[in-house]
């Protein structure tokens, strides 16, 4: 019954890689321009910090407070970026080179939804998705990563936010749930 819960405590995002991204952005890469493990984890702590504020953002204009212990009334949410490609990340290099692609990337929504204080599993959310697509091919900065990747974080906020509400409507859950 999902209706009691009208707090959100939003655990730190989790983000990873595809295990085999960096591997194949290399193969395909001269050395210059080589992904190295301190441009993995900008990317990792970009992922993180704008899926966090996108859905912190998303939870509080649907009305939701959200805080930091947990209580009666209060559902721990763990959010988690998984599988996380970049297309074509942004490396510096020497002389002028560019990338294009046909959109930024994809990634894997992983986001579970338990009772903050018997820390039971109540619902656990995955959801696989490419950024949009530009018309054509476009180039890729790491401006253009972080906006398309934003706006994709956005997309899942908002099917979240929707996703709570409509769970809190049908609560208590019927046995069998039907879709």
């Amino acid at each position: 019954d999902f209706r009691g819960y009208t707090r959100l405590m939003i655990d730190p995002t989790q983000a990873a890689f595809n295990k085999d991204w960096m591997k194949s952005m290399n193969e395909q890469r001269d050395l210059s321009r080589r992904v190295d493990a301190e441009k993995a984890q900008e990317i990792l702590d970009a992922a993180k910090t704008n899926f966090a504020e996108v859905f912190n953002d998303a939870f509080t204009k649907a009305g939701y407070t959200i805080v930091d212990k947990p209580g009666p009334d209060v559902l721990r949410i763990s959010p988690g970026v998984a599988n996380l490609y970049v297309n074509a990340p942004d490396v510096m290099s020497a002389g002028r080179s560019r990338s294009y692609t046909a959109n930024a990337g994809e990634a894997t929504m992983v986001l579970e939804l338990r009772d903050s204080q018997t820390n039971a599993l109540l619902g656990r959310v995955l959801d696989r998705r490419e950024t949009r697509d530009s018309m054509g091919m476009a180039q890729a900065t790491s401006v253009t990563n972080v906006a398309d990747f934003r706006m994709l974080f956005k997309s899942w906020a908002g099917i979240c936010v929707k996703g709570l509400e409509t769970l809190k409507s049908v609560s208590p859950i019927p046995d069998p749930l039907a879709p």
